[in-house]
C-alpha cells in the first residue's frame, strides 16, 4: 500500500471531506464520524434520509471503548471470536456526530479487519463512516467498476487502491438486547 495514498485520505477526512474507498467488506462512501457537515454530506451523496442511521468504523477495542458509553463482555466475545466482519449495535454512544446516531441512541460499529482501513483509522485518530458506495434503493456495487457515475462524481475523493477486488457480502450486523441476547439483524 501507497503510503501517500494513506496520507492523501487522512488529509480529505481532516479536511471534512467524503471519501470513496474499500473496507473489509463493499466499496464505501466515508468521512469523519465526528464531523456532523462531513456526514451531512454522506447522506446527501446517498439521497438517504438523516433517520437511517450509519455504520461507523474503528481499529480497536480501545477506539470502540473510547466512543461507546458501555461495551457488553458479550460484545467483547463476539468481537473476538468472529472471523466474518461483524457490526455491532451498541447503547449511548458518545463523541460521535450526532446525525451518525439513531433516533434510539444507538450505533452500529465495526472493528475493521481490513489492513489499509485498520492503517486510515490508525493515522486519522477517530472513528469512520462506513456506507455503501450506492444511491439508496440501489444494488450494493461488489466491485469498483459497479459504482455509479453518479456516486463518483458527487465524493470528494477516491481511494486509488484494491480496484479489482470483488467482495459479494456486507457485514453481519448484530444488536445486543439489554438482556445481554444476541439479536441477528443481518447475517
Amino acid at each position: 500500500m501507497s503510503l501517500s495514498i494513506l496520507h492523501e485520505t487522512v488529509a480529505a477526512l481532516i479536511d471534512g471531506k467524503s471519501i470513496l474507498y474499500p473496507t473489509d467488506t463493499v466499496w464505501g462512501i466515508g468521512c469523519d464520524a465526528t464531523n456532523f457537515d462531513a456526514v451531512s454530506t454522506v447522506y446527501q451523496i446517498k439521497q438517504r434520509e438523516e433517520s437511517k442511521s450509519l455504520i461507523v468504523l474503528v481499529n480497536s477495542i480501545e477506539m470502540l471503548l473510547d466512543y461507546v458509553n458501555t461495551v457488553p463482555k458479550i460484545a467483547l466475545d463476539l468481537v473476538a471470536i468472529s472471523k466474518k466482519p461483524t457490526t455491532i449495535i451498541y447503547r449511548n454512544p458518545q463523541r460521535l456526530s450526532a446525525n451518525c446516531v439513531a433516533s434510539d441512541n444507538t450505533i452500529a460499529i465495526r472493528i475493521v479487519q481490513d489492513e489499509f482501513c485498520k492503517q486510515l483509522i490508525t493515522e486519522f485518530g477517530k472513528p469512520i463512516v462506513s456506507t455503501s458506495a450506492n444511491t439508496s434503493g440501489e444494488d450494493t456495487p461488489k466491485s469498483f467498476s459497479e459504482i455509479s457515475k453518479t456516486i463518483l462524481d458527487s465524493v470528494d475523493y477516491i481511494v486509488n487502491l484494491q480496484r479489482k477486488k470483488i467482495s459479494t457480502a456486507s457485514s453481519r450486523i448484530l444488536r445486543i438486547t439489554e438482556d445481554d441476547e444476541v439479536e441477528v439483524i443481518r447475517e
